[in-house]
């Protein structure tokens, strides 16, 4: 089938450029790194790479709408309709959506991730997170939002690399050596996954993680 095709190198939906854009204020980025963590441990995005890659992006996606709904709904209900209605104007408008976004990432960034970025870009700190700009909270939500993915990530990479190793010292004791540690580490993988429903506990992480 065409659409299952390998694609060349760069071209995954996590690379695609209006993509990018649609991560940069959203928690989008941490939701689609984390999942991708969880397939590379038991080794199946290596195998499956298209298919999972899709459906991995899709589904950050559907759960980033799912949390930045109220964020969404109150920039609509706060900015939008005012400026449809002729109540504010088009500066107005963006400066009440922006001060509402802003809040919503400053709530998931880290102090010292705006402490860098606020340094980088030689900006004397505020007394309060509220006044920086946004070229500024930004990079530092999205800064965050890697390193508690990474985090959670490598929480999620300790069972597997359990596994691995157990298998490997089992096949090694009873002599198997041509035997890849592979075949027999990566379905217990995907069976442990399945039995402790692994994904319920992954997506209900994350979206407890980026709720306010």
């Amino acid at each position: 089938m065409p659409w299952l095709r390998r694609r060349p190198a760069g071209d995954s939906p996590l690379h695609h450029r209006d993509f990018a854009l649609y991560v940069a204020a959203t928690v989008a980025d941490g939701l689609a790194l984390e999942m991708s963590f969880v397939a590379i441990g038991w080794q199946v995005y290596a195998i499956h790479s298209d298919p999972l890659d899709l459906g991995i992006v899709g589904l950050a996606m559907f759960l980033t709408l799912f949390v930045m709904q109220p964020v969404g709904e109150r920039i609509y209900a706060q900015s939008v309709t005012p400026y449809l209605d002729g109540k504010v104007s088009v500066k107005e408008a963006g400066l009440a959506g922006a001060t509402i976004l802003e809040g919503f990432l400053l709530t998931h960034t880290r102090s010292a991730d705006l402490a860098l970025f606020t340094e980088i870009a030689g900006v004397k700190p505020p007394d309060k997170p509220e006044e920086l700009p946004l070229r500024i909270v930004v990079p530092a939500f999205l800064l965050s939002e890697l390193k508690t993915a990474f985090q959670m990530g490598f929480v999620v990479f300790l069972p597997f690399i359990l596994i691995d190793l157990v298998v490997s010292a089992v096949l090694l004791a009873m002599g198997m050596f041509m035997l890849p540690p592979t075949m027999i580490s990566t379905p217990l993988k995907v069976l442990l996954f399945v039995l402790v429903d692994g994904w319920n506990l992954v997506v209900r992480s994350l979206v407890a993680s980026a709720t306010p």
